[in-house]
């Protein structure tokens, strides 16, 4: 289930030393950026972070836990000014081959209900919309935004690979 990467791209592991370069891309990539701590607290629960290099450039990651028979993705995010160049397949086909790698049957994730471009993608990569979580995301000081719950079988992805 190998994922084509562009040649000057590679994978690997990110660690508490990348973190200013990854905070650097979660700030500018969501309203609601995730904080310093959640991704020490992710690292520290021992969590997969892997990332996305463009030669010596981190342009995006992936930070995802285990769980019974599942790979949850948690946070999924390409440098803005990177997106729509099959950086966020190629990190998808990594977490697939991650989960596989483990015996996990599925990956879970959630999305904001609004993120269509989000959506679009896990789409065509072939997760399936099974849910929706009301009030899950934070919009602003008093409104709450939904979820979208989706799911890949690692087999399906296998076969449409």
């Amino acid at each position: 289930m190998r994922h084509a990467l562009a040649t000057e791209c590679s994978m690997r592991a990110v660690n508490a030393k990348h973190l200013p370069e990854l905070l650097a891309i979660e700030q500018r990539a969501y309203s609601h950026p995730w904080s310093h701590t959640n991704f020490t607290d992710s690292l520290a629960s021992g969590y997969r972070i892997q990332g996305l290099w463009l030669g010596n450039a981190l342009i995006g990651y992936s930070v995802a836990m285990d769980g019974v028979d599942e790979l949850h993705l948690l946070n999924f995010t390409v440098a803005p000014e990177h997106q729509g160049q099959g950086h966020a397949r190629a990190l998808l086909g990594d977490l697939c081959e991650a989960a596989e790698s483990r015996g996990f049957a599925w990956i879970w994730l959630e999305v904001r209900a609004s993120n269509a471009r989000a959506i679009a993608v896990y789409e065509r990569f072939g997760f399936a919309r099974v849910g929706q979580r009301k009030g899950y995301y934070p919009l602003d000081r008093t409104e709450r935004e939904d979820a979208i719950v989706m799911s890949l079988e690692i087999a399906e992805a296998r076969l449409g690979a």
